[in-house]
């Protein structure tokens, strides 16, 4: 007897589909792509661009503040002001001798810490901070170049070593300065920096450079020797006591500070109110202690005027 197959009977979709394939998932919409231009999908927030660091900076004469590279341009000048901004010894040597004229004396004089001495930190771990800080051995530099083809002796405190501080080596490298030119007939030329006076972590040691100098300048004169000291912003304490108020001209820079003690501690120890101006350049022109206020831009000119008339 002949078998017959079942006849086929109707399965439900769902499960005609489970014999051979999995259901098809249920489509969820998906997220716009970024090329859609209908929704397009958010950036990341830009970072935020700051200004770079030196490109500006405050002016301490009319507290404006100044696009640096402007200043610059004109001998670091404020050209809102005229106000004469720091500059480092290096920069002034190039400012003020004929191009590639320099020669630098005693480069190889180092400080050292005779005296242990130690405040916030140790002598010795100061001097090498301020070495890798600034690029100067100590802070004078010293040499001989040439100012409109006459040649000269040139020395140049830096504010920015420890204030400028007279030290042992600052003293000697200003004393050889000045016994190099006697023989030699040399005009001689000291711009002064310094804020700090004598370098108290030396004691007495930095105390005896004032009357080292001032007697080497001494001798110096006697010989016939013209000497201008440029007083700049600031010239203090034991360096405006000693050579840099001795020169046979005392030209300044325009509002330079120039005194022995600060103004405040003057008022504080008088109790008498200061006149208006006091211890700038201007006041100590009115007062004959200065013989000429110097604009930056003029020194070269000046320097070199006043050396043709002083050796006629």
């Amino acid at each position: 007897m002949e078998r017959r197959s079942p006849p086929a009977t109707s399965q439900p979709a769902g499960k005609v589909a489970a014999i051979g394939h999995e259901p098809a998932a249920a489509t969820k919409p998906s997220p716009a792509s970024p090329s859609s231009p209908t929704s397009p999908a958010p950036r990341p927030p830009r970072p935020k661009r700051g200004v770079p660091e030196g490109l500006w900076q405050k002016c301490d004469g009319c507290q404006q503040t100044i696009y640096r590279k402007e200043a610059e341009e004109i001998l670091n000048v404020c050209p809102k002001c005229g106000f004469h901004w720091y500059v480092s010894a290096a920069t002034r040597i190039e400012q003020l001798c004929d191009a590639g004229t320099f020669e630098e004396w005693d480069a190889g004089l180092r400080p050292t810490d005779p005296l242990g001495f130690r405040d916030k930190k140790p002598y010795a771990e100061r001097l090498v901070a301020e070495q890798k800080r600034t690029g100067l051995s100590d802070a004078a530099l010293t040499g001989t170049g040439m100012i409109r083809a006459r040649r000269v002796a040139c020395g140049v405190t830096d504010s920015s070593f420890i204030m400028g501080s007279m030290g042992s080596v600052v003293g000697e490298r200003l004393t050889r300065l000045i016994e190099r030119a006697t023989p030699q007939k040399l005009p001689l030329i000291i711009i002064s920096a310094s804020g700090g006076g004598a370098r108290m972590h030396e004691g007495i040691l930095s105390l005896m450079q004032m009357a080292k100098v001032s007697a080497a300048l001494a001798r110096y004169s006697q010989a016939g020797g013209v000497f201008i000291s440029v007083l700049t912003n600031p010239t203090m304490g034991g360096v405006a006591a000693s050579f840099a108020s001795l020169g046979d001209l005392c030209f300044a820079e325009p509002r330079a500070l120039i005194g022995f003690a600060g103004p405040r501690t003057i008022k504080a120890t008088i109790r008498v109110e200061l006149p208006k101006g006091f211890q700038t350049s201007e006041f100590l022109l009115e007062h004959g202690f200065v013989d000429r206020i110097v604009a930056r831009k003029d020194l070269k000119s000046e320097i070199a005027r006043a050396i043709d008339y002083c050796s006629r």
